[in-house]
């Protein structure tokens, strides 16, 4: 949609996606940055920009290939006791070896590594290509190995995990780690928690903003995303009869930042974490409540991707299946 208002004129720069919470732009940043669509975003760190997002990426990048330097350098850093000399040392022993991974389970443990050693070792052993349980059950694995690490860093670990698991969940719909890992960038260590800056001047870059960002400021087409209850208003904003007019304003000023075109995202599932690429387990989302039906005839409904006709369905040949047939045969 925002490309073809671009072709039709509207430059990226007037256009805007706004979200109540930061972590709910996740699955559209990575997929703005696979097709290579240059955005801006306000209000929190970009999705893949945030340190816990990277470290994650790093360790599939180190297990994928043991001889990516950069990545192994940001990893082992993460074990309390390894510092820059101690992962460099390392890198280097495997550097040589014909076999990293297997020369890495040779090394000695830094000294102050302690226990966590081991079990960086037995977890990179485990994500080895070719050997590991699969994919996406890889990054369950990467994620379950660094969530101790993420409690131990950070303070706010609980909202961390939350990306992590929406990572996790966004990786599902990638059919391999490889293809995966090399649709999204990974940046050098000391570039990680940066704040999302503007580019430059004279280029053109999609606008993604959190609803309090987006106070004072005006584009010519505004899309809101996720307006279902728990979102707008938010789970935690419905506690109080103040709390919840809060909620109905922040909506207010989400839909009167755009000047010509409004599009309000109203996603009818969302899937539910921990299940393989190709599981359905979901749950239902309901309109916002701020929206009532008798609104809706103010509105312009439309769905994506468009509903096949009835006839078009039933021209699809039917495959008829003898499960009781299968199953005794299985006996036999």
């Amino acid at each position: 949609m925002h490309l073809e208002n671009r072709e039709g004129g509207t430059v990226l720069k007037q256009q805007a996606v706004l979200f109540r919470a930061s972590s709910h732009s996740g699955h559209l940043e990575v997929e703005l940055t696979r097709r290579n669509i240059p955005f801006v975003k306000f209000g929190g760190l970009r999705f893949l920009d945030s340190a816990h997002v990277k470290d994650m990426l790093a360790m599939l990048r180190f297990a994928q290939n043991p001889r990516d330097r950069v990545a192994g350098f940001r990893v082992m850093q993460l074990l309390p006791g390894v510092g820059p000399l101690s992962a460099e040392r390392v890198l280097d022993r495997m550097a040589e070896a014909a076999d990293p991974l297997r020369a890495l389970a040779d090394i000695a443990a830094p000294p102050r590594a302690g226990g966590d050693w081991t079990g960086f070792v037995a977890t990179l052993q485990q994500l080895r290509p070719g050997t590991g349980p699969g994919w996406p059950a890889e990054i369950e694995c990467a994620r379950l190995w660094y969530e101790p690490h993420l409690e131990r860093m950070h303070e706010d670990a609980s909202v961390r995990r939350a990306d992590l698991l929406q990572l996790e969940q966004i990786a599902s719909g990638y059919p391999s780690r490889e293809r995966f890992l090399t649709e999204l960038t990974l940046d050098p260590p000391d570039a990680t928690s940066d704040q999302a800056g503007v580019p430059h001047l004279d280029e053109d870059y999609l606008i993604l903003s959190t609803i309090h960002s987006a106070k004072g400021q005006e584009w010519k087409s505004v899309f809101l995303l996720n307006v279902v209850d728990g979102c707008i208003p938010s789970d935690l904003g419905t506690g109080s009869t103040p709390e919840l007019e809060e909620e109905r304003r922040l909506l207010y000023v989400a839909m009167t930042r755009a000047k010509d075109n409004l599009h309000l995202v109203v996603p009818h599932r969302f899937f539910t974490h921990g299940q393989n690429a190709y599981g359905d387990r979901h749950v239902y989302a309901s309109r916002t409540r701020f929206i009532p039906a008798a609104l809706l005839p103010r509105f312009e409904s439309t769905t994506w991707p468009p509903a096949e006709a009835a006839g078009r369905r039933s021209e699809r040949p039917r495959v008829q299946i003898d499960v009781g047939a299968r199953m005794r045969a299985m006996w036999r």
